[in-house]
């Protein structure tokens, strides 16, 4: 997801606080309706993204109508930059479309308000036996199912060979390599292409604060909603990032700053100018493309002897306690991660199905790009890894705070020790722990 400001975090926040204040989380539910509906309905489906993503889950949609003429699907959709302040608006409004389409902690944000359906109300029209089990454990808040897994995405080093090459470098060998190797390449690459174009694209980010954490025993939360991992990892992680920037292996702070929120085109890895990026590895396709490269998956570095990576739902489908149509909404969704031809549709769009049957169904579509996504997550998922617990209420203002008291770290402004015991501090207000 990606990053937005602190104060778009607090004002997002500050309406969802509110609903429990209107007493929504006791109240909520009466609004909707999980009965069987004969006569025609008009339901409303929001997501985000951009144009080829609004064209693709339109078609979707239509097929989706035209097996259910008696559901109307009025879609609305935006850049990621505003549909949260969106959303919580209509929220707190009694306003939020009957769908919604969510990502990382949200779903638990939303959850413990009461703003979202407790899903086993329509599992007569909600057929969710086919998703992995793991899909199915990340839509659910405390035991209880509110979201449906998009898909199946997992943190990567995308790498582009073609820089690698024209720098002299050797890809590394992602079955044993470690952080200070990674250093060591991007560092290698920079100071052997032209200028402008780096090892890595950008410094660490949020994701890869938790892999840091895993990788050392501990995790970003734990199973309770406490913060897991303690003040050494954290000043690890930001001592590593300022490495990255002052190596010259990533770009300084004032160009790592430039590239927060731009565009897939715009980042370094899409314009051809890094040899790796530490993103989600759905972002390969679209990073291929604006790129012009075949571009290649690596696993994360540092994952022996203790693997620091899991599998994440890219998105997921959600329904709003209040909707007068909840019986069709579940309909839609279950249409959506379950009909192979919405599935040869959408394909890896928002990540690899978490269906099983879906996955065979668009393995011989999929571009030469997706296959390697595919791939990927189907090697992710033989391994042994520590389970991933969704982020407590507040924790959408911790991945902010990160990105934050790094920046402040890359200026130089903190140091690392300082930096890590700020990030404490606030991430535990933020969580109320």
């Amino acid at each position: 997801m990606a990053r937005k400001s602190l104060g778009s975090i607090r004002k997002s926040l500050a309406f969802i606080a509110a609903l429990g204040l209107a007493g929504l989380a006791t109240g909520c539910s009466a609004g909707s309706n999980t009965q069987a509906e004969s006569g025609p309905v008009e339901i409303r489906f929001s997501w985000w993204g951009n144009a080829g993503r609004a064209e693709l889950t339109n078609k979707a949609i239509a097929e989706f109508e035209a097996a259910n003429p008696n559901i109307k699907v009025k879609p609305e959709y935006g850049d990621i930059g505003g549909y949260f302040d969106k959303l919580a608006t209509q929220v707190a409004a009694n306003d939020a479309p009957d769908v919604i389409t969510m990502g990382g902690a949200y779903p638990a944000e939303y959850a413990n308000r009461g703003a979202l359906l407790d899903l086993s109300k329509v599992n007569g029209s909600l057929d969710l036996s086919k998703l992995d089990q793991g899909a199915l454990e990340n839509g659910q808040v405390k035991g209880t199912q509110y979201g449906v897994s998009t898909g199946a995405n997992a943190l990567a080093i995308v790498v582009n060979p073609a820089v690698f090459q024209a720098a002299g470098v050797s890809l590394p060998d992602d079955s044993k390599w470690s952080w200070d190797d990674f250093a060591r390449i991007a560092g290698d690459i920079t100071s052997k292409s032209p200028k402008g174009t780096y090892g890595t694209a950008t410094v660490l980010t949020h994701d890869s604060l938790d892999a840091f954490a895993r990788q050392r025993g501990q995790s970003l939360y734990t199973q309770d909603g406490q913060l897991g991992l303690d003040k050494g990892t954290v000043q690890a992680y930001f001592d590593y990032s300022l490495k990255l920037s002052e190596s010259g292996a990533a770009p300084s702070a004032s160009e790592t700053v430039e590239k927060l929120n731009v565009s897939t085109e715009q980042t370094l890895m899409g314009m051809g100018k890094a040899g790796m990026m530490l993103t989600w590895s759905n972002s390969l396709s679209a990073l291929s493309k604006a790129s012009g490269a075949e571009l290649k998956l690596l696993k994360l570095p540092g994952e022996t002897p203790t693997p620091g990576i899991w599998l994440q739902s890219s998105q997921f489908y959600t329904i709003s306690a209040r909707s007068k149509h909840a019986d069709a909404a579940a309909k839609l969704v279950s249409f959506l991660v379950n009909n192979e031809s919405a599935a040869k549709i959408i394909q890896s769009d928002r990540g690899v199905p978490s269906n099983s049957g879906m996955r065979t169904a668009i393995q011989d579509l999929l571009t030469p790009q997706g296959k390697v996504e595919a791939a990927y997550i189907d090697q992710i998922g033989k391994m042994d890894f520590a389970p991933t617990y969704i982020g407590p209420t507040g924790s959408t203002a911790v991945s902010e705070i990160t990105a934050r008291i790094n920046t402040e770290v890359l200026f130089k402004r903190l140091s690392p020790d300082k930096a890590a015991e700020q990030w404490i501090s606030e991430s535990k207000a933020a969580i109320g722990k």
